[in-house]
C-alpha cells in the first residue's frame, strides 16, 4: 500500500442547526473541522490507508482545533506548517431540507493560501504515492503556482497525480472559477474526478465527449464523473462504465464528495502497493470495484452532519452493504 498525500486547505466548517426554512428561534452554528484535501486525508486515514496532510494552519485556536482533529484520525500532519500573519479560514454552511449545503468563506485572507514550495517537507516525493490536489488552491496566484508546480514535481517524481475539480465559485474574486486556470491543473491528473455541474461549467460550450477526450489526449488516465444520487460515470481509454451509488437519506452533503474520492484513492492506493503503478487505468475490473467502494463511502458520509466525523471506516461500509 502506498500513502496518499493531500494538499491544500483545512478550514472549520461552521455547521448551521437549521435545515431549510424549518429552523424555530435564533440560528446557531456548529464548528466541524473540514476543508476538501483535508477531508480526503482524514478519508483515507479512516479506511486505513497511509495518509499525510501538507498545508497552513494559523496560528490560532482554530488552528489548533483542526491540527488536533487530523493527528485524532490518523492522519500525518508532520508537513502542516503555521503562521501568524493569516487566521485559519471559515466556512459557514447552510443547509436545505434535503441535506444539500451553500457555503459563506471567510476567506482570503486565510493561512492555507500563504503555502508554498519552501515550505514542502524534504523529500516529500522520493517514494511513491498518490497527491491529491483540488482548484480551491488555485483562486490566488501565489498559491495557485505552488500547486501548479508541485503536482509537476510529483509526476516528474513518479508519483500518481488525483485532482477533484471541486468548484467553489465564491472562493474567486470574480465570482466564478478560471476555466483556464482550473484545466491546467485537470490536464495534470493522472486521475479526475469532477461533478456533471462542473463538468457543464468547465467545458463551456465545447461538446461534451469532445471535452472529456482533450483531457484523456493531455493525459488524464482515468475521468470519474458523479452526479448527486445519480450514476457515477467511469471513463478511460477503451472503458466507459456507469456504477450507481446504494439509496439513502441525505442529511448533509459536505463530505460526500471527499468521502467518494477518498475512498477511489484508498482502493487505489491499496492496488497499486501490491500491483505497481502501472496498467491500473486498463484494469477495468478494478476501477469498477474501487468506484463502487467509492459510492458506498459517499453515501456513508451524506447520512451524517460534517465532514471528518461523517467519513467512514471499513467496519462502517460494511454495515452499509447489509
Amino acid at each position: 500500500m502506498i500513502p496518499v498525500i493531500a494538499f491544500g486547505e483545512a478550514l472549520v466548517d461552521m455547521l448551521s442547526s437549521r435545515l431549510g426554512d424549518a429552523g424555530q428561534g435564533p440560528e446557531t452554528f456548529t464548528p466541524y473541522a473540514g476543508g476538501a484535501p483535508a477531508n480526503v486525508a482524514v478519508a483515507c486515514a479512516r479506511l486505513g490507508v497511509p495518509s499525510r496532510f501538507l498545508g497552513m494552519l494559523g496560528d490560532d485556536h482554530f488552528g489548533d482545533f483542526l491540527a488536533a482533529e487530523l493527528a485524532a484520525h490518523g492522519v500525518d500532519t508532520s508537513g502542516v506548517v503555521r503562521t501568524r500573519e493569516a487566521r485559519t479560514a471559515l466556512a459557514f454552511v447552510s443547509r436545505d431540507a434535503a441535506g444539500e449545503r451553500t457555503f459563506d468563506f471567510y476567506r482570503p485572507p486565510a493561512a492555507d493560501l500563504l503555502y508554498r514550495l519552501e515550505h514542502l517537507p524534504q523529500g516529500v516525493f522520493a517514494e511513491p504515492a498518490i497527491l491529491h490536489l483540488c482548484s480551491n488552491s488555485l483562486t490566488e496566484p501565489e498559491i495557485a503556482e505552488t500547486t501548479l508546480a508541485m503536482a509537476e514535481m510529483a509526476r516528474r517524481a513518479g508519483c500518481l497525480v488525483s485532482v477533484d475539480a471541486n468548484l467553489r465559485h465564491n472562493l474567486w474574486a470574480t465570482g466564478q472559477a478560471d476555466i483556464s486556470l482550473v484545466t491546467r491543473l485537470l490536464d495534470a491528473a493522472d486521475l479526475l474526478k469532477l461533478s456533471s455541474d462542473e463538468l457543464g461549467y468547465l467545458r463551456a460550450d465545447h461538446p461534451e465527449d469532445a471535452w472529456l477526450a482533450e483531457r484523456l489526449a493531455a493525459g488524464v488516465k482515468a475521468v470519474v464523473i458523479t452526479d448527486g444520487p445519480g450514476d457515477v460515470r467511469l471513463l478511460g481509454v477503451g472503458i466507459e462504465r456507469r456504477v450507481t451509488p446504494p439509496a439513502v437519506e441525505a442529511v448533509d452533503t459536505t463530505a460526500g464528495g471527499d468521502a467518494f474520492i477518498g475512498g477511489l484513492l484508498a482502493e487505489l492506493a491499496e492496488h497499486l502497493g501490491s500491483a505497481g503503478p502501472e496498467g491500473w487505468q486498463r484494469d477495468e475490473a478494478f476501477l469498477a470495484r474501487a468506484v463502487e467502494t467509492a459510492c458506498r463511502c459517499g453515501a456513508h458520509a451524506v447520512t451524517r452532519p460534517g465532514a471528518y466525523v461523517a467519513l467512514p471506516t471499513r467496519e462502517d461500509l460494511q454495515q452499509l452493504k447489509r
